[in-house]
């Protein structure tokens, strides 16, 4: 159980950001535990096969990142935020930048009371080797692994920030910190999480900042606890089931012959926040055609539009949703 003790002042400083190593590092789980990540299949076989290749990651090193059982990740692997939308070169470069005696602090402890596997022993006798030798092996296998697919996985993540801060405009602070995980409970200032069974502990965020970072790889949420680190909640992003989709939805039959079927499929496909591209691609047309047809569903009012970053993406009104429900 974990607590984090919040002021107003604290509140008020909440922010969103989605990570680029924090994807990479957790899509271990993946790899390792295809059986409970279904919906990230398509992406666990071209994977696994791209790393079975010859010249790719050292993937004894890149096992031995998760620990087994437990799945803990060295933490300095994946850095706090310091932007809403970081660039993966200056995480890599914060990453290649963690002191060695820390760096080897972490892998230790996230393999608790558990001798180091063969390839981190080997490294651990020189820290900077260790620093190093995995700051190469997390860039090999972003390259391989998550940087062909992270515009569309960058935008379900945005379009997760896009539903809570409109959740946390709609129904305030509370209602935003307990919708990211079913253990989450508010009271008077204080949000615990049960991240893990053998965790107890309270923290305040006293004025460090608070990020609330969406994932694509979590079942729960993460919260690394460091005392000069930044308050971080990872939680589960929204729309993974959308995240590896390439067949378009069928149209609602009354609906169609409502709108026609391009318009139906767009408000059927809308089932959380997406951008153009991302619908294009999962109805199988171009972006044009389906920037065309959002630009009529806006100005008729039953698409909504927002801001992200560097992307707009679209969600249904209310009268979008009642359309969808009723066709």
């Amino acid at each position: 159980m974990l607590s984090y003790i919040l002021g107003v002042d604290d509140l008020a400083d909440m922010r969103f950001a989605c990570s680029p190593l924090l994807e990479t590092a957790t899509s271990l789980w993946a790899l390792r535990r295809p059986d409970t990540y279904a919906l990230h299949l398509p992406w666990i076989r071209r994977t696994r096969e791209a790393l079975a290749r010859e010249g790719g990651p050292d993937t004894g090193l890149l096992g031995e990142l998760t620990v087994e059982g437990s799945g803990w990740i060295p933490d300095f692997i994946t850095p706090r935020p310091d932007s809403p939308l970081p660039d993966v070169a200056d995480e890599l470069r914060r990453l290649r930048a963690t002191a060695p005696d820390k760096a080897l602090a972490d892998v230790r402890a996230a393999y608790a009371n558990r001798p180091l596997p063969p390839r981190l022993s080997q490294l651990a006798t020189d820290p900077r080797k260790l620093t190093a030798a995995v700051a190469d092996v997390v860039e090999a296998y972003w390259e391989l692994a998550i940087a062909p697919h992270w515009s569309r996985m960058r935008a379900v993540l945005e379009a997760d920030m896009v539903h809570r801060a409109q959740l946390l405009a709609r129904d305030g602070a509370a209602a935003l910190l307990t919708s990211l995980d079913p253990s989450a409970t508010w009271d008077n200032g204080r949000l615990t999480l049960f991240v893990h069974r053998d965790l107890h502990m309270a923290a305040g965020v006293d004025g460090r900042g608070f990020w609330l970072v969406p994932t694509l790889f979590a079942h729960h949420t993460i919260s690394p606890v460091g005392a000069d680190e930044r308050p971080t909640i990872a939680y589960p992003a929204r729309g993974v089931a959308t995240l590896w989709e390439t067949r378009p939805p069928r149209p609602a039959g009354a609906l169609a012959a409502l709108v026609g079927g391009p318009k139906s499929a767009l408000l059927t496909a809308l089932s959380g926040p997406a951008s153009t591209t991302g619908l294009a691609r999962r109805l199988g047309v171009t972006a044009s055609a389906v920037s065309h047809h959002l630009a009529v569903l806006h100005r008729t009012g039953l698409v909504s539009r927002a801001r992200a970053g560097r992307v707009v993406l679209y969600a249904r009104t209310e009268l979008g949703d009642e359309l969808t429900r009723d066709g």
